[in-house]
């Protein structure tokens, strides 16, 4: 669909057929209906075009998908419920202790009800992250989760594989060292957008998951320091990823930490200190004023997501994730 001025253009498609089949662009610019009329019921649009084609549009569709003028602005969402937008919610320490999302793998492999996919979806939409409990402990097991919710994307790791630290890869992630708060993948130019972790064995300590709400972060530090907020969002960081022989990494272009969408809302983290390429020529306009003020930023950054009150711990036991 798409408005011409104040007219509306939808194209009737097959039965079943999901895709245009039509060139919008060569669609005359001057057309408009004939005849446009509501039905006796007021849920649907009638309309006749020039050439008599005749045409039933839900008046609700066509209402949520105006945009000249929009009637309604956060129909563009990509998740609702009944009522509207679902939006985020931004959470720290205190508010998991009464509030840790999670779900039964019982519930959400039963495929018998869409309810329990539905619930574990809607939880890391809403938190950015959901725990799911008693999973049989083995990888074939693990497999048929992940692939309940989607695809597996493959990367240079592989799709799906298990590991231990024993370094059998140049990477930190198989080594028994601590790793700080980090998202995976700022090497990539587009990073996975859900990883999964599934702990199979667990003996002795250590093996402390860390969690942080990167977006309740960012809002913090916008409040706080909007200078600093403002140059973590402006300036490009580059990432590789070189461990491995004959593999060396780079995005397409370096994004900044916090990146945005057209809104202006947070819509991506991209902090990764381990994976985090030289900063050169090309990263400041203004280096007299930016550099200090880009590194001061930072440390105000990483303040904020390991404080006491936003960086939480939680040991994994076998079979949750």
């Amino acid at each position: 669909m798409f408005i011409q001025k104040d007219k509306y253009l939808v194209i009737d498609l097959p039965q079943g057929q999901t895709k245009l089949l039509v060139n919008s662009p060569e669609i005359p610019l001057e057309i408009s209906p004939q005849h446009v009329s509501a039905s006796e019921d007021g849920l649907s649009v009638n309309v006749v075009w020039p050439d008599e084609h005749q045409s039933k549009y839900d008046l609700k569709f066509l209402a949520n998908n105006s945009y000249w003028p929009p009637l309604n602005p956060e129909s563009g969402a990509k998740i609702h419920s009944g009522n509207g937008k679902l939006d985020k919610v931004p959470w720290n320490v205190e508010f998991l202790k009464e509030n840790l999302p999670q779900v039964e793998y019982s519930k959400v492999m039963d495929t018998s009800t869409d309810d329990g996919i539905a619930e574990w979806c809607l939880k890391i939409w809403k938190y950015g992250f959901c725990f799911v409990n008693n999973t049989p402990v083995d990888p074939e097991s693990t497999k048929k989760l992940i692939e309940r919710i989607a695809f597996i994307r493959p990367t240079h790791y592989g799709g799906f594989w298990d590991f231990t630290s024993d370094l059998s890869t140049h990477d930190n992630a198989y080594s028994d060292v601590a790793i700080p708060l980090h998202i995976d993948n700022t090497y990539f130019t587009d990073p996975a957008g859900l990883q999964l972790f599934h702990l199979l064995k667990h003996t002795g300590e250590g093996g402390i998951t860390t969690l942080c709400d990167s977006l309740h972060a960012a809002n913090i530090l916008k409040q706080q320091n909007p200078e600093y907020y403002d140059i973590l969002s402006k300036i490009p960081v580059p990432a590789h990823s070189a461990g491995e022989e004959n593999v060396f990494i780079q995005p397409s272009h370096a994004k900044p930490i916090i990146n945005h969408d057209n809104e202006g809302n947070v819509i991506q983290v991209r902090w990764n200190t381990s994976d985090r390429s030289v900063m050169n020529g090309l990263s400041f306009k203004n280096p007299e004023t930016e550099v200090p003020l880009f590194y001061a930023a930072i440390k105000k950054w990483n303040d904020i997501i390991e404080s006491k009150d936003n960086e939480f711990f939680h040991q994994l036991k076998p079979g949750q994730w």
